[in-house]
This record gives structure tokens, sequence and C-alpha cells, in this order.
């Protein structure tokens, strides 16, 4: 049996611990506001984040940031807006045998990181980081539907460890070594989810639908392979998997913003409206970094004049559609080298 805690007592962290439960680990949870904290132990359940799932008892609740010292696993369930503040408060009470599991999907503004890289520079570069991506709406996973996805991680070991301690029969996971590719995939696929909700709100039809994910996963590939992730990686589980999911599922809160910016409402009413939009905050970092990079990503380049530049909202799919010609295959990226 191994001590697990996961910080952030969202939708997806409890999904997590009902799963790490049932295979017999010691689960704690803990939240940055004790108000949620007695919320969820007087109901058994989260209202908000998950009506109707009932949290079993043998799962402890904190405020307490201490919670995680001694642990074997700690799973980080935050915004990725808010992983470093928290693996910052938790640092000093982390053992250097403690593997740590982010859930967090995005890239950090400014610096432009991925979520593992900002956790080894708040605990040090040699710390195990496990990277959990994959298609798996939270709703989902509570309710023990089937689900696959993968833990990505430069210490294998530790990511068999990951699989062995949250696999069960409904939670199916597979380990992945390439970590750049999973977490660009991850993060990247929010963008064009949101792009899907707006292209919905807009009135347009599947096939408009269909060619923005099959663009959207060319683009996410052509920045990660540039930044060294395996091709291979965005035609899994964490690339073209994740995207289907958030791009068509109304569980999606990206899609849900997209559709409200469609219909008219402003970015910043609509992420009020839906709450944590990951797509957001990743479409401006995603957007730096391509440009940092040498990066062709016209899609998010669109994405980003609507959200904070006041672009137009019926102006980026005309431009999109009269792009240049060119052959679909690109050298580049689907054959190095030639």
């Amino acid at each position: 049996m191994a001590k697990i805690v996961i910080l952030g007592a969202g939708a997806f962290g409890i999904s997590l611990a009902i799963m790490a439960e049932e295979s017999g680990h010691s689960v704690t949870m803990w939240s940055a506001f004790e108000s949620e904290v007695e919320s969820i132990i007087r109901e058994g359940e989260h209202k908000d984040k998950l009506p109707g799932v009932k949290i079993p008892q043998s799962i402890s609740f904190t405020s307490d940031i201490s919670c995680v010292k001694d642990a074997d696993m700690v799973i980080i369930g935050v915004p990725s807006i808010f992983v470093r503040k928290v693996v910052k408060q938790a640092s000093s009470y982390l053992s250097k045998d403690t593997i740590i599991v982010n859930t967090s999907k995005g890239l950090e503004d400014e610096s432009y990181l991925r979520m593992s890289q900002v956790i080894k520079e708040e605990i040090g570069e040699d710390a195990s980081v496990v990277v959990l991506s994959g298609p798996s709406h939270a709703e989902e996973v509570a309710r023990k539907i089937p689900t696959t996805i993968s833990a990505a991680s430069e210490d294998i070991k530790a990511a068999y460890k990951v699989q062995e301690a949250l696999s069960n029969g409904s939670l199916r996971i597979y380990v992945n070594d390439d970590v750049i590719g999973s977490e660009l995939g991850g993060a990247l696929k929010n963008i064009i989810a949101l792009c899907a909700g707006v292209c919905d709100g807009l009135g347009y039809g599947d096939n408009t639908i269909a060619a923005l994910m099959t663009r959207g996963i060319t683009e996410i590939a052509r920045l990660g392979v540039a930044m060294g992730a395996r091709l291979d990686t965005f035609f899994g589980l964490t690339g073209i998997g994740d995207l289907i999911v958030t791009c068509t599922s109304l569980h999606s809160r990206n899609r849900r913003a997209g559709t409200l910016i469609g219909q008219g409402t402003t970015p910043d009413e609509a992420v009020e409206k839906v709450g944590t939009v990951e797509g957001y905050y990743c479409c401006k970092a995603a957007y730096g970094l391509s440009r940092k990079m040498g990066v062709e990503m016209p899609i998010t380049e669109q994405l980003y004049k609507v959200l904070f530049e006041n672009a137009d909202i019926n102006e980026p799919l005309s431009l999109l559609m009269n792009r240049p010609s060119k052959h679909e295959r690109e050298e580049n990226i689907f054959n190095p080298g030639m």
C-alpha cells in the first residue's frame, strides 16, 4: 500500500483519488481552501465539480500542505497557472524519493516552460516527475467509464510505479518516455478545442471541425518535433486521442468557452462563466513559443488575435482558408531529413 497525496481537490484529482483508494492505497487530498475541505467532508462529494459522485470516507482531506511529508507519490492536480506556487509551498516537506505526478496541462506564461520543467525548477532537476495525460474527462473517470491514458517520464521506473498504482478495471495506463510530446500534446490541444467551440458558436458544421482538428494536430506536432518530441507521440493517447475528446465533448470547458465566444461573448466573460479554461492561458504562451522557435502555427496565431488583440471573430476562418496553397505532406515533419 502506497501513501498518495493529491494536491488540488478538483474533479480530476478526486477521480484519481477514487481510483487509488479502490486499489487499496492510503489517499489524502489537499485543498488551499478550508471551506472546500469542510464542504466535501460534510457532503461526502464535491457538489460543484463532481455532483453525484460519492467520495469514499477512507479518503482524507486537509488544507495543511505538510500532508505531503513521507508520501510515496504526490499528484499535482491544480490548474497550470498555480503549479509553481503550490509546488513551491510543498517543496520543503517533500522527500527526495517521492514520485511527483503532474496532471496539469499548460505552458507557463512568459517562461514558456512545460509543467514538468516548472516542477523541477522548484524541487530539483533530479526529481522523479511523471506526466499523466490522455483523453480523460474527470466526470467519466470518476464514474468508472473505461478510460486510457499514459504515464510519461524520463524515469521509466517511476512511470511503471504510477501505472501499477493507479490502473484498475476502468482506468488503463500506458507507459511512455516522450515527456516533451506528452506535455505539449496535452497542453496545445486545449487551444484547438477552444477553436472548435468558436466554430460551433459561429454555426459552422462537422466538415469545419474535422478540418480544424486535423490541421490542429499537424501544427501541434510541428512545434513538438521542433522541440525534440517524437512524431508518433502526437498520433497516440496524448496527441490525437486527447484532441478528439477535448474538441468534441460537452464535458470540455475549452469547447464550452469557445462556443460562448463564437456566439458573441467576450473571451474574459466566457472564461469567467465556464471556470478554468486552460486553452485561454496556454494560447498566449504557445503563440510566444512558436514565434521564439520560428514554427508556423496559424490556428494558434488566429486564436491569439481573437483572445488578446480584439480581432473580429468572423475573420480568422477566412484568413486560414485563404492562406497560400500547399502540399498536405509537410516533409520537415513527416520525413525528417528529407
